[in-house]
C-alpha cells in the first residue's frame, strides 16, 4: 500500500494533478526496485508485531520506501537518452538507501528473532540478549530516515523534476534510424552471406500457390528470432527473389513505441507511396495528376485505407511489416490492409513468438512462421573477413587465427555482432594488431558503452530489454549472474527468482507457476533460448537455456550501473565495488586470454586479494563458478545477510563449512550439488526460512537429521546421492509437519509410520522415491493409500525393492486420474514412463 503523502516528493502541489497518470506509471517498475519493496513489505508485515517498541519507526521507514520505489519505476519506464547522468547518480542513491533499509530488516531479523526460543526462562534470556540490537535496530531507522530527508532535500536544491523521468518520445526517430541502418548488415559487397538457403526456403513457400481457391487467400508469414540475426535481410531477399511474381510490392518498419491512433496514418502514407512509385516505374512515366498523387501523400486526409484498396484492387501484393512488437499493433495494421484472392501475401518480422503467431492463421501457424537460424561457423567466418580485411576470402596474419576463433564464439552466428566487431577491427589488420584484437576482445561490453562502432549493435540489443515489461526486467538481469556460454538449469533458476522476490505472487497459482510463466515469456520474446543441448523434461519442455553472449555484455552493463550485481573474476578482476548486494564469483578459468601459466597465476592472486579486501555483511545472494573456492569458505561466516547460496560442483566444500551454512538464519536457497560434502549436520533445521535444498551428486552416505522436519517452509528438497542410485536418504519421522513441500527428489522410503505421513502433504506435486519393502511389506500398501489422498500431485515415480510387482501396480489403482504423470522402475534397472487419462 502505497502512502497517502509521498514524503521525498518536494513538488506537492502539483501531486494532485498527477495522481492519474502515476497511476499508469505505477504498473511500470525496475526490477531491481520491484524485489526492494516487495520483500520490505512482506517482511514488515510478517514481523511488524514482533518489532513493538520500534514499531511505528518501521512503519514510517515503509512510507519512505514506497515513495522511493514509485520514483525508481518512473525511472524504468524513461527512455534511456530521456534521464541525465545527474538524475541516474540521485536515483542510484535513492537505491542503495532503499537496500539498506531492507538489510536493516533482515539484521534485526538475524539478531533478535533469529535467536528466539522455546520455554519462558529461554524468553527471558533472549529479551535480556537483545535488548542492545533493538535499540541499534531504533538507531539504524532513524539514521536511515535522516538520510532520507537529506536526499529529498538534495532533490529540491539541485531541481530535479519528476518530468525528467516521463516516458519521452525523443528516442525514437534514433532509434528508427539505427534499425534502418542495419538493415543490411550482412551484406559487405552486395552479397547475402549465409542466408541464401534460408531466404530460397521461405521464398519458395510464400509463392506457393494451388488451384484451390482457398489457397488464393492473403496469407501472413512471420519471420521471429533474436535481434540482430537478419530478420530484415531475410525479408529483403525474399522480395528480391519474388519481385517477378508480384504485381506490388512494399516495405515499412514498425517502431517499437508503435500507436495505433497517432503512427497508422503515417505506415499507410509509406506503403501508399512506394505503391504508388512502383506504379509510375512501370508505365515508364508519370502524368500530371499522378505526380500530384505520388507528392502529396503526407497531406491526404482522405481514408488512407480505401485508397491503399483502390491501389491494391485486383492485384498480388507482397508487403512486408518490419518489427513489429505488439499484437496490439499488428490488429491495428491488420484491419487496413486490403483482403483479396490474387495470392497476396505479407512477412511480418518480429522478435517474439506470440506475436508471430498472432500474425498468421491460427490454424496452421506453425507453417507460417520462419525462426531464423543463427549463421554457421562457415559463413560467420566468412561474413567476419569481408568486415575485417575487406574480402570474404581475404589472407590474414595467422597470429589472429586464435583472436578470431574467439571473437566468432562470442558472436555466436549473430550476423549484427560479426559486422559491428568486424568493421572496429578493419584497421587492426597486420600481425602487429594481436594486442589490439585482444583488447577488444576481452572487452567488448566496455567498447559497446564508448565505442560508437558499437552503438548501432548496442542499441538493437537494448530494445530488446527495454521492451519487457516491469516484472520481467529483474528476471532478466538476473542473467548476468551467470558466466558466458553457462546453461542454465530451469528449475534452479525459477527457484532463485523466487528466493530473490523477483516472482510476484498471484491468486490462484503458486510462485513456481508464476516464475514458470516468466521464463516461458522471456524465451518467446527471443532474449534467451534453449541451450545448445536441448534438455526437454517429459512434457516437451525446455529444461535449460543461455543468454546470448552480446545480450549478456548488455545486462551486465546494466546490472553493475544499478549495483544489481557485483562480479568477480575474468575480466572483471580489479573493478572495485561499495556494498555488494549480490556476488557472483567467476574464477579465472572464465577468461579465455589470460596467456601464460604465470600470468593465471597473477590473475588468481589478484582475485584473492580483491575477495580479502571485499565487505560481504550486506550480500544477499553468493554464486561460486569457480571450481576451488578455499579462501571463500574461510570467510563464509561473514554472510549475515545471505538468502541464496549456490556453490554448485564448487570443489573444496568440506562439512564444517556446512555448519557455519546452518547459521545462516536468513537463506531460503542452498544448491550444495556436485560437491565434495558427506554429511549433513543437524543444525539445518535451524534454517527455518530454507525452501529449496540440493544436495545431489555429493557423497552424503548418512540419514537425514531429524531435525530436517523443522524446515516447514521448504518447498523442494533434491537429495540423490553421486554414483549411488540405490542408497538413497530415508525420510524421518515427523515429515508431515513439512506442509510447504511440493517436490521431492530421490529419497527411500522403508517405514509405515512415514509413508502415513505421506498423506498429510497436501501441496505435494512432485514424487520421485524408491521404496523398500523388505523389512515390511505393507509399506507399500499405506503408501498407496497416502498417495491416493494427493490431489495435487501432478508426477510420480516410484521404484522397488523387495515387492511384488502387482503389489507396486496397487500404488497405481489408487493413483488420482487427473495426474500428470506417472512411472515405475524394477530395482532402478528400468524406467517406463506413462501417461494418465
Amino acid at each position: 500500500m502505497f502512502p497517502k503523502t509521498p514524503k521525498l516528493f518536494i513538488h506537492h502541489s502539483s501531486l494532485q494533478e498527477n495522481k492519474s497518470h502515476h497511476v499508469k506509471k505505477i504498473k511500470k517498475m525496475e526490477g531491481a526496485a520491484q524485489i526492494i519493496l516487495s520483500n520490505v513489505g512482506q517482511l514488515v508485515g510478517d514481523e511488524f508485531r514482533q518489532l513493538r517498541a520500534v514499531g511505528g519507526e518501521v512503519a514510517e521507514l515503509r512510507d519512505e520506501l514506497a515513495t522511493m520505489n514509485a520514483l525508481m519505476r518512473m525511472q524504468t519506464e524513461a527512455e534511456d537518452g530521456a534521464v541525465d547522468h545527474f538524475i541516474r547518480e540521485w536515483m542510484k542513491q535513492l537505491r542503495e538507501l532503499a537496500y539498506d533499509a531492507e538489510d536493516c530488516i533482515h539484521l534485526y531479523m538475524f539478531r533478535v528473532k533469529g535467536r528466539f526460543g522455546d520455554g519462558f526462562l529461554v524468553w527471558s534470556k533472549h529479551l535480556l540478549a537483545t535488548f542492545f540490537p533493538r535499540r541499534r535496530l531504533a538507531g539504524d531507522i532513524k539514521s536511515l530516515r535522516a538520510r532520507a530527508v537529506s536526499t529529498s532535500e538534495r532533490h529540491a536544491r539541485y531541481g530535479i523534476s519528476r518530468e525528467a523521468l516521463r516516458r519521452s518520445p525523443s528516442l525514437a526517430p534514433m532509434l528508427l534510424a539505427v534499425s534502418a541502418s542495419l538493415r543490411s548488415v550482412n551484406d559487405p559487397g552486395g552479397q547475402f552471406v549465409g542466408i541464401h538457403d534460408q531466404a530460397n526456403s521461405l521464398a519458395e513457400k510464400v509463392n506457393a500457390v494451388s488451384d484451390k481457391d482457398g489457397d488464393k487467400k492473403l496469407k501472413v508469414f512471420s519471420i521471429v528470432g533474436f535481434g540482430g540475426l537478419g530478420k530484415t535481410t531475410l525479408a529483403m531477399e525474399v522480395c528480391r527473389q519474388l519481385e517477378t511474381g508480384f504485381d506490388r510490392q512494399a516495405q515499412v518498419l514498425v517502431s517499437q513505441a508503435f500507436d495505433g491512433r497517432k503512427d497508422l496514418q503515417g505506415l499507410l502514407k509509406r506503403v501508399i507511396r512506394q505503391i504508388e512509385e512502383a506504379k509510375a516505374q512501370d508505365k515508364k512515366a508519370i502524368d500530371q495528376n499522378e505526380e500530384v498523387a505520388a507528392h502529396n501523400i503526407d497531406t491526404m486526409d482522405v481514408n488512407l485505407a480505401s485508397k491503399l484498396k483502390v491501389l491494391l484492387a485486383d492485384k498480388r501484393y507482397l508487403i512486408v511489416i518490419d518489427d513489429v512488437w505488439t499484437t496490439e499493433a499488428w490488429d491495428a495494421i491488420r484491419t487496413q490492409l486490403p483482403v483479396s484472392k490474387c495470392g497476396s501475401r505479407i512477412i511480418v518480422t518480429t522478435r517474439i513468438e506470440t506475436v508471430a503467431k498472432e500474425c498468421s492463421d491460427p490454424s496452421v501457424s506453425d507453417h507460417y512462421i520462419y525462426r531464423i537460424k543463427p549463421l554457421n561457423i562457415e559463413y560467420s567466418k566468412k561474413l567476419f573477413l569481408g568486415r575485417a580485411f575487406g574480402s570474404m576470402n581475404a589472407t590474414y596474419p595467422k597470429e589472429l587465427e586464435d583472436i578470431m576463433k574467439n571473437i566468432l564464439k562470442k558472436c555466436a552466428g549473430l550476423p549484427l555482432a560479426i559486422v559491428s566487431i568486424g568493421s572496429l577491427l578493419a584497421s587492426y589488420n597486420s600481425p602487429e594488431s594481436k594486442s589490439g584484437w585482444e583488447t577488444i576482445c576481452n572487452s567488448i561490453g566496455s567498447q559497446m558503452e564508448s565505442n560508437p562502432s558499437l552503438e548501432g549493435m548496442k542499441q538493437i540489443l537494448t530494445l530488446s530489454y527495454n521492451h519487457l515489461p516491469y516484472y520481467l526486467k529483474g528476471c532478466m538481469m538476473y542473467f548476468s549472474i551467470f558466466p558466458e556460454d553457462y546453461e542454465i538449469n530451469k528449475n534452479r533458476l525459477l527457484y532463485r527468482w523466487i528466493a530473490e522476490g523477483l516472482v510476484e505472487e498471484k491468486r490462484g497459482l503458486t510462485p513456481l507457476d508464476v516464475a514458470e510463466a516468466y521464463y516461458y515469456e522471456l524465451m518467446s520474446r527471443s532474449v534467451i533460448s534453449p541451450a545448445s543441448a536441448v534438455d526437454y523434461d517429459g512434457r516437451g519442455r525446455v529444461e535449460a537455456c543461455r543468454v546470448h553472449d552480446m545480450m549478456l555484455e548488455v545486462l551486465v552493463s546494466k546490472s553493475l550501473e544499478a549495483n544489481f550485481v557485483s562480479l568477480v573474476g575474468g575480466q572483471f578482476e580489479g573493478m572495485s565495488y561499495g556494498r555488494i548486494r549480490r556476488l557472483s564469483i567467476h574464477g579465472v578459468e572464465q577468461e579465455p586470454n589470460t596467456g601464460s601459466p604465470s600470468k593465471k597465476g597473477a590473475v588468481a592472486r589478484l582475485q584473492r586479494n580483491n575477495m580479502e579486501s571485499m565487505d560481504l555483511q550486506h550480500v544477499r545472494s553468493l554464486s561460486n563458478f569457480e571450481l576451488q573456492g578455499k579462501k571463500l569458505f574461510d570467510r563464509l561466516g561473514e554472510f549475515t545477510l545471505l538468502r541464496v547460496l549456490d556453490l554448485e560442483d564448487c570443489k573444496g566444500l568440506e562439512n564444517k563449512d556446512v555448519k557455519v551454512i546452518c547459521r545462516m538464519y536468513l537463506l531460503k536457497f542452498l544448491n550444495l550439488k556436485g560437491t565434495d560434502i558427506s554429511a549433513i549436520p543437524k543444525q539445518i533445521g535451524k534454517l527455518e526460512h530454507l525452501e529449496v535444498l540440493d544436495v545431489r551428486e555429493t557423497h552424503i552416505h548418512q540419514e537425514i537429521p531429524d531435525t530436517m522436519t523443522n524446515l516447514q517452509k521448504l518447498v523442494r528438497m533434491d537429495l540423490c546421492n553421486q554414483g549411488d542410485w540405490l542408497s538413497l536418504w530415508h525420510f524421518p519421522k515427523g515429515l508431515s509437519k513439512m506442509k510447504a513441500l511440493r517436490e521431492v527428489e530421490r529419497a527411500k522410503i522403508d517405514d509405515v509410520a512415514v509413508a502415513e505421513e505421506f498423506g498429510e502433504l497436501g501441496q505435494l506435486r512432485r514424487i520421485y522415491l524408491l521404496v523398500d519393502a523388505q523389512g515390511d511389506p505393507k509399506v507399500v500398501e499405506v503408501l498407496a493409500l497416502s498417495l491416493s489422498k494427493l490431489y495435487s500431485l501432478r508426477t510420480l515415480t516410484i521404484g522397488r525393492i523387495g515387492s511384488e510387482g502387482n503389489k507396486m501396480d496397487f500404488i497405481f489403482l489408487t493413483f488420482p486420474r487427473h495426474h500428470g504423470s506417472y512411472g515405475t522402475y524394477g530395482s532402478m534397472a528400468k524406467f517406463q514412463n506413462c501417461q494418465t487419462g
